[in-house]
């Protein structure tokens, strides 16, 4: 599962795709019009779909569009940060480091171990090679 900020980014990407299809959906299938006193122009680009299904087909575009937006809102929502001010997040981030260094010192201390245990256990291969 990927983090929050690459599942906001892939889900504005989709946004974007979304609002780009709905565009083209409606600019190629709709249905031509006159602007006032002229005269209708017919594009042969356009191909209209009857009245009802572009109805439907616009409503659930739109009902797609929102969902994303929803998604993404609660992407925004949910990103660390958010509702906490910056004194509680520069405590947060110290908090953290006191852990890191914590960890990288119990890191070395194995570290430090398992040398030991390889120096210790090559003495003993040594030895049995001896013997």
């Amino acid at each position: 599962m990927a983090d929050r900020l690459t599942q906001l980014q892939d889900a504005l990407d989709q946004a974007t795709t979304q609002f780009y299809c709905a565009i083209r959906y409606i600019s190629t299938r709709h249905e031509p019009i006159a602007l006032g006193k002229e005269p209708t122009v017919k594009d042969e680009n356009v191909t209209p779909d009857d009245p009802a299904t572009f109805e439907i087909a616009k409503a659930e575009l739109a009902k797609d569009l929102i969902m994303k937006s929803k998604q993404i809102e609660l992407l925004i929502c949910s990103l660390p940060g958010i509702g906490v001010s910056e004194v509680e997040q520069q405590q947060k981030l110290r908090s953290l480091e006191k852990e890191l260094q914590e960890a990288e010192a119990e890191r070395k201390q194995a570290v430090e171990e398992k040398e030991d245990m390889v120096e210790r256990l090559d003495t003993v291969i040594r030895s049995i090679r001896r013997v």
